[in-house]
């Protein structure tokens, strides 16, 4: 049963922002390193401050990737939704956690070269962002730790979808 989340004001800034809690090492997480505390687009700019993660996994085996990344989104069901518990939220937009595992998922076997990456990169953010069917239902349906990462889990599908099929354009071509 969903409840509802009862905000704390002790948990946003003078400015309304949402506030890290640095004893907290699951809020790090969930802001993605802090990078979720951008003021603008803070989406975009933790999956910025995914693509080092994605540089130190890349040389590993397609099944060692997919093993990582799944127990990213695993532990990221858990980190998110107790960060956005602890703050009394739905799901805010410093939460960026989600953000990390979509790029991952999205350059799952993506060809080497900052051109691909920043290809996958822009596909994941535009289908971040638009939340085109089913993307839309499902960040509108699920809530909780598993809402947060499920939209992007399925963001990140759709955009390595398009960014294969971009491969394989340019293979033919």
């Amino acid at each position: 049963m969903n409840h509802p989340i009862k905000p704390n004001p002790a948990d946003r800034s003078e400015d309304g922002r949402v506030r890290l809690d640095p004893r907290r090492w699951h809020h790090w997480l969930a802001f993605g390193l802090g990078s979720g505390l951008a003021p603008k687009a803070p989406g975009t700019w933790g999956t910025v401050a995914a693509m080092p993660l994605y540089l130190i996994l890349s040389p590993l085996s397609v099944w060692a990737y997919l093993a990582v990344t799944a127990a990213l989104f695993a532990l990221g069901i858990w980190v998110c939704g107790r960060t956005a518990r602890d703050l009394g939220l739905d799901d805010p937009s410093t939460i960026v956690w989600d953000e990390w595992v979509g790029l991952l998922v999205t350059l799952v076997l993506a060809p080497a070269g900052w051109g691909w990456l920043l290809v996958g990169f822009l596909l994941f953010r535009l289908f971040d962002i638009l939340k085109p069917w089913p993307i839309g239902l499902l960040d509108r349906s699920i809530h909780g730790g598993l809402g947060i990462m499920l939209d992007d889990l399925a963001a990140g599908l759709m955009a390595w979808l398009v960014l294969h099929g971009l491969v394989l354009v340019a293979a033919l071509g």
